[in-house]
């Protein structure tokens, strides 16, 4: 799912402006798809190759609903993979991508088998896909948009035969996918009913409102899913930490390691990846580490240059 939605758009408004009505705005070098969506141009520094496995040449040749309709757009995520998204709703960002980043690396084996829960437009499945292309991968999602979305994006990068999805509630065992999965990821909604303004528009409510419960059912889920010997990662608002924790010691599992995602250098964290195992397979708990996305003066750490050289994206904005 998606949640500090509101950082990522007012950082892409301040690019590419916006409609009256909130929504992202065309850069002059974005397109028109035959379908009346954006289809979003690369930004990519001069001689820079995309890692990783390719899509389809033409994956719209044959099946034209993959193309953006009105209000959608199809954006870059890693290699050259992209994704279908609402320009009026439900947004990658940060905490989105650096959970796959902590996945991709939470085993010392690639994984056979990942599950995502509550895996909204399909960010961290698709991350997870581009960085395992001999994976089998599953996402559990209940909102129809999302879904809808989600599984257009896996048929354009070429992965709808190695990832599924199941439409429902993470919390019913009888939706979630046979069997027993290496990596489980999640991201559940950061805030209770009442905490604040639950916004109308489409997705964002239950993306960041707790509407089909909260981190607990999410971990309570991992734990029926996840293999002996794998990994939980989970990401949450870094005020919840000590809420995780509980929610992944009632499900019997123990902390191996935590990170703070710092957004600029002298701020307070605003969320924490947190990667748990079965008692036996975590010999102890790391120490804390921190990622700091940008300095004090706005530009991109090295550590989160290298955060974007692993999961396939530039680690220079393009010159201009």
């Amino acid at each position: 799912m998606f949640h500090f939605s509101c950082w990522r758009v007012r950082r892409e408004r301040t690019k590419v402006g916006a409609w009256h009505d909130g929504r992202v705005k065309p850069r002059l070098a974005d397109q028109r798809s035959p379908a009346g969506g954006i289809v979003r141009a690369a930004r990519r520094p001069a001689g820079w190759i995309a890692p990783g496995p390719r899509p389809p040449e033409d994956p719209a040749r044959e099946r034209p609903e993959l193309w953006p309709g009105p209000d959608e757009d199809l954006c870059w995520l890693c290699g050259d993979f992209r994704i279908l998204q609402r320009t009026d709703g439900h947004r990658f960002s940060l905490d989105d991508l650096a959970t796959a980043f902590v996945a991709a690396d939470a085993l010392k084996a690639p994984p056979a088998r990942v599950l995502d829960l509550g895996c909204g437009i399909g960010t961290v499945l698709l991350c997870l896909s581009w960085r395992f292309p001999d994976a089998q991968l599953a996402g559990v999602e209940a909102q129809e948009v999302s879904a809808g979305l989600a599984l257009r994006s896996l048929a354009w990068n070429g992965v709808e035969t190695r990832v599924a999805l199941r439409r429902g509630d993470l919390r019913d065992p009888a939706v979630l996918p046979e069997g027993r999965f290496d990596l489980v990821t999640g991201t559940p909604p950061y805030f209770v009913a009442g905490q604040g303004t639950k916004s109308d528009r489409v997705q964002r409510g239950p993306a960041r409102f707790e509407e089909r419960g909260g981190v607990e059912g999410y971990t309570a889920a991992a734990a029926r899913a996840l293999a002996p010997g794998g990994r939980f990662v989970v990401c949450h608002a870094a005020p919840a930490l000590s809420r995780t924790r509980g929610a992944i010691a009632t499900e019997g599992m123990h902390v191996a390691s935590v990170l703070e995602v710092v957004p600029r250098e002298g701020r307070a964290p605003l969320v924490v990846v947190i990667t748990a195992g079965w008692p036996g397979d975590v010999a102890g708990e790391a120490p804390p580490a921190t990622l700091v996305v940008r300095d004090g003066a706005g530009a991109w750490t090295p550590d989160f240059r290298a955060l974007r050289r692993a999961m396939g994206q530039p680690d220079a904005p393009p010159a201009g």
